[in-house]
């Protein structure tokens, strides 16, 4: 069994990977790649909670093991963690081993920015981030690689944290202000929610023409980031249609799950992204195994090509 520590895969992941797996990931989504159940669990603290997601392709199968523990903080860690598992599918055997807190920030972020890169307008500028998290960070640090942003309005509900939150992304060289959601969601080009909500976040008529909404924090049962109104006024979109129709925000659309488009059908020309400038646009993702399992691939593609180098210099200069 082989190893990559949490040090190791933060130092190797980049938002260029993340967004190249990510992609290769949602493609596989619509092409045979089988997606398990995912399962929402608790420890012996029913506040401190885990879930797990696996799949399988032809080519590797694995698990993701993500946990939240609200208290961590207090003792210098952080809330969130994250471990994949890859099998060598000739034994049944777990091949590698790969502790990613940091690279599941990554690896999220980059699905709202592959979905964004189809899905929002060109010249998409202004973007509107509900939450003032760690993810929210990521989320806006990748779509500003894809997109020409020139603003990030914060809408925050801790008015200090969002103080706090824009002044670090300014510190990453984006301009960033705090709004109310009615302003922000009035100005954006892109809107981003990132939160733990259980109700909506705003009024769908508060989203003008034009606009790409990504939810991300919809990952379970019972979470809602989103208006439902807005459902019927935009094209829908997500990562794995099942799954998010029980645990995405698109679990609260009751309408005709005919008009739910998978994002990697419209990556693989199969299906229609944005048709129009005015159209509205709305990318539910509730975070698929393959996401993590791609993303662990290029991280040991990458940590053998460092070890490659390191240990050819060694034997040179020996």
């Amino acid at each position: 069994m082989k190893f990559i520590s949490e040090d190791e895969s933060a130092a190797l992941v980049t938002h260029a990977m993340a967004f190249a797996a990510a992609r290769e990931a949602l493609c596989a989504v619509v092409e045979g790649a089988v997606l398990f159940p995912a399962v929402l669990a608790h420890g012996s603290d029913a506040a401190n909670r885990f879930s797990i997601k696996s799949a399988a392709t032809a080519a590797f199968a694995g698990l993701k093991v993500g946990s939240f523990w609200p208290g961590n903080p207090a003792i210098g860690l952080p809330r969130h963690n994250s471990v994949i598992l890859l099998f060598d599918q000739r034994i049944g055997r777990i091949e590698w081993v790969i502790e990613a807190g940091k690279v599941n920030a990554y690896r999220t972020a980059a699905a709202d920015a592959v979905a964004a890169d189809v899905l929002a307008r060109p010249d998409a500028s202004v973007l509107a981030i509900f939450g003032a998290g760690n993810q929210a960070l990521f989320e806006c640090l990748a779509i500003a690689r894809i997109r020409p942003i020139t603003e990030v309005l914060v809408v925050a509900r801790d008015e200090a944290k969002g103080r706090d939150f824009a002044d670090a992304l300014s510190a990453e060289g984006l301009n960033a202000a705090l709004a109310g959601a009615k302003e922000a969601c009035a100005r954006a080009d892109i809107i981003v929610t990132a939160t733990p909500a259980r109700a909506p976040l705003f009024e769908a008529d508060w989203v003008r023409p034009g606009t790409h909404v990504a939810s991300m924090g919809s990952d379970a049962a019972g979470k809602q980031e989103l208006p439902p109104a807005l459902f019927e006024r935009a094209a829908l979109f997500c990562d794995h249609p099942a799954q998010a129709a029980v645990m995405g925000d698109l679990q609260h659309f009751t309408g005709d799950r005919a008009r739910i488009t998978a994002l990697g059908d419209v990556l693989l020309g199969r299906a229609a992204g944005r048709t129009s400038p005015e159209q509205i646009t709305v990318f539910d993702s509730s975070g698929i195994a393959l996401q993590d399992l791609t993303i662990a691939r290029s991280l040991i593609a990458a940590k053998e090509a460092q070890d490659r180098q390191v240990f050819g210099s060694e034997r040179e200069s020996a």
